[in-house]
Parts: structure tokens; C-alpha cells; sequence
């Protein structure tokens, strides 16, 4: 499988993730058509640059957005019609989109409001609009990897910026690396900007040391700054993970509790939530419990990195007292999610890989439902269209 494995012992920034990247997937001119699609930002807005320098002696990209522009404060609104308004695919809007609110979330928590009424200073300029687009450009154009990390090495410190002079990490990133696993080595600065911070919560799909497989190519991506002990450069590898037949064997932990004293429609929201937090797979399964009450024994999968998180929410949204927890290795089949033109339109498709070739592809049920709701079709007509289409692919 193909695996990104970010490599933060100097931390982690945008513009050092888009540097990496661009080692691994060289096509500039490619890169500048695709944020052409943002056609709210012209050219006559901003420019891109790209550059081999060294840190530390250590040779690497970096890359530079020269902008043009004295920037309003944009709020979460004009950050979503920008992306929302462009010719980009509907994943990287998606993604983007996505990202922007989780921002806004943190930021309007520190500064106790509302996300539709936060306005953006750093993250609303157009580089860092660039950057964060630009990660899931880039993703798309390496095919959607699987990405894992390294702890973060977050600095140490103060920074400055549009709140004046704060610690390190700043209040907003500080939120937005809850739950991940970080670090403080080095000469004390920024080494995880909010921009950073933000990818990591989007992009990684697992913290973990360095996998087992292949490394088939390395990116380095450069900071602006530097330091005499650890030089500003981030290192991405590009790996096959796989094993050769498809399997990949990988670890994850089973968190489950029982409860016999909920309301039922309760459990719906709790799901949502443990999804939306990175959930492998949320299930209720019938049980009697003493006295012959019935109960749900109330199950969910995680990667091992996020089962702190996945418990803190079981135990406050739920009436459970404890969570049992209990780490297992899983084999499982290299996949990949693709978009595939069907008569339908454009669908999210699941495909189960054997030795690289697709054993099976299966529609995503959103997209069913959702073609089915706009035509007036059954699911039952729908999914035969689908399938006859995706037969032919």
C-alpha cells in the first residue's frame, strides 16, 4: 500500500509539508493549474515559488507563496465560498472545507465565540489558504496515500503574532493538537504553526514510528528559520507498506463498555461523535445483563493513537462508569477510495486491492443514496446502475 510517513522531528509546516511533497511529485506547473481552479484568487494575488537551499546542511525545497495582497481578515464563510466557488475536485473540497472548520472551531473556542464569527489573521492570508489546499492537491495527485506521522516536535517558547507575544504551542494549535502525540526538542520556537498543527489533524491517519516496508522515495521540505541543534526540514517518505498479496497487517484497539441505563436515541449522536474523531467502526450489540435486563454492549475500533481521545468522549457523553480496552492485530486488504463517472455522475467507490489489482469495488451508500434522492430512484435501481457501470471500469 502506498504509504506517506512524515518524518516531524523539526516539526511541522505548511509550507515545509508543500516543499516535501514537491520533491515526491515534481510537476509544478500541474500544482499552479490545479489552485488556478481557485478562481477567486488570481494570479495578479499571489505567486509561487519553489528553491533548493540546505539546512543544517542538509539539502531540501523550499517552497514560497509571494502574495500580493494587504489581506482582509477572511472569516470561515469566505474561506469555504473560495474553495466551494473553485474547479477543484469534490475530495480536495471536501477535505479543505473540512479543515477550515476544525480551525475555526479552535479558534472561536479560545476566544470564547462562535465559528461563523471568527475572522482569520495567519490563516486567512493567502499562503497559508495555498498551503492547506495545496496538501490535498497534493494528495490527490500521489493518489490519496495512506499517511502516518512521527510525534510532533511542537518547540518551545514564545511567538509572535496577531494576538501578540504567546507561548509555544500558541492557544488555537494547542487545541488542534489534542489527542495527537507531540514533543518539545530544540532550540526554543514555533516548530508546529497553526497551519501545521491543522494538517496533521486532517492528513494523518495514524501516529506511529517508522512502518515496516519499502521506502521508495524521499521529500524534504525546508522552514524559513533554523537552528544551530536541529535543522528547520521535514522529511517525507514515500513507501509501499504493503506485503506483496494485498494484506496489511496493522494494530488497532477495541474500546467497549456496557450500559443498561440509556436512552436509546441517545446512542445516534454518540456515534456520530466517535466517527468524527477517527473511528474504524462504531456497533451496539444486544446483551441480558444480571436481573435479566437487557442492555447494549456499546463497541467502537480505533487506531491505538487515538483510543485516549475515543475514552474520554465514551465516558463523558455515555452513562457508563468505565471502558475496557483491548489492543489486536488485524489483517486486512489494501483499499483505496477512488471517484469513478457512472451514468449516475461521479461516485465514491471502495476498492478492495489482491497483488495491486481491484478484487472488488463497492459504491459508497451516501452517494447511492443521494443519486437515488435527486433521480427518483429506488436504491434498488440505483445500485444496478452503479454496479453495471463499475463493471465496465
Amino acid at each position: 500500500m502506498k504509504t506517506l510517513y512524515l518524518d516531524c522531528f523539526a516539526g511541522l509546516a505548511g509550507d515545509m509539508l508543500i516543499g516535501a511533497l514537491f520533491e515526491l511529485a515534481p510537476d509544478l506547473e500541474r500544482f499552479r493549474a490545479e489552485l488556478a481552479k481557485m478562481t477567486s484568487l488570481g494570479p495578479e494575488d499571489y505567486e509561487l515559488s519553489v528553491s533548493k537551499e540546505t539546512r543544517g546542511g542538509i539539502s531540501g525545497t523550499n517552497f514560497t507563496v509571494h502574495t500580493h495582497e494587504h489581506h482582509p481578515h477572511r472569516g470561515l464563510h469566505d474561506l469555504e465560498r473560495i474553495v466551494r466557488e473553485s474547479g477543484l475536485s469534490d475530495r480536495v473540497k471536501r477535505e479543505a472545507i473540512r479543515a477550515f472548520a476544525l480551525l475555526a472551531d479552535a479558534e472561536a473556542r479560545v476566544h470564547g465565540t462562535t465559528p461563523d464569527k471568527i475572522h482569520f489573521h495567519e490563516v486567512g492570508a493567502i499562503d497559508s489558504i495555498i498551503d492547506i489546499v495545496g496538501a490535498f492537491v497534493f494528495m490527490e495527485l500521489l493518489g490519496w496515500p495512506r499517511v502516518l506521522s512521527s510525534p510532533l516536535n511542537v518547540g518551545s517558547g514564545t511567538v509572535n503574532c496577531a494576538h501578540g507575544l504567546l507561548p509555544v504551542p500558541a492557544p488555537a494549535t494547542e487545541l488542534l493538537l489534542r489527542g495527537l502525540p507531540i514533543c518539545s526538542m530544540g532550540t526554543p520556537m514555533e516548530r508546529t504553526t497553526p497551519t501545521g498543527a491543522l494538517l496533521a489533524r486532517t492528513l494523518v491517519d495514524a501516529f506511529c514510528p517508522l512502518p515496516a516496508g519499502k521506502i521508495v522515495a524521499s521529500g524534504y521540505g525546508l522552514g524559513d528559520r533554523d537552528s544551530e541543534d536541529i535543522p528547520n526540514v521535514l522529511r517525507v517518505l514515500l513507501m509501499d507498506a504493503g506485503s506483496g498479496d494485498g494484506l496489511r497487517q496493522e494494530q488497532v484497539t477495541l474500546l467497549e463498555c456496557n450500559i443498561d441505563d440509556m436512552n436509546p436515541q441517545d446512542f445516534e449522536p454518540v456515534c456520530e461523535r466517535l466517527f468524527g474523531i477517527g473511528a474504524l467502526d462504531v456497533w451496539l450489540e444486544p446483551i441480558y445483563m444480571k436481573k435479566g435486563r437487557p442492555a447494549v454492549r456499546f463497541c467502537c475500533l480505533f487506531v491505538p493513537e487515538k483510543q485516549e481521545a475515543a475514552a474520554e468522549l465514551i465516558l463523558k457523553e455515555t452513562t457508563t462508569q468505565g471502558v475496557r480496552r483491548l489492543t489486536m492485530d488485524r489483517t486486512c486488504l489494501e483499499r483505496r477510495m477512488e471517484s469513478v463517472e457512472t451514468p449516475l455522475g461521479s461516485l465514491r467507490v471502495k476498492t478492495a486491492l489482491w497483488e495491486d489489482r481491484p478484487l472488488r469495488r463497492t459504491p459508497e451508500y451516501e452517494d447511492l443514496k443521494r443519486a437515488a434522492r435527486e433521480r427518483g430512484l429506488s436504491m434498488a435501481e440505483v445500485r444496478r446502475i452503479a454496479t453495471e457501470a463499475l463493471s465496465k471500469v
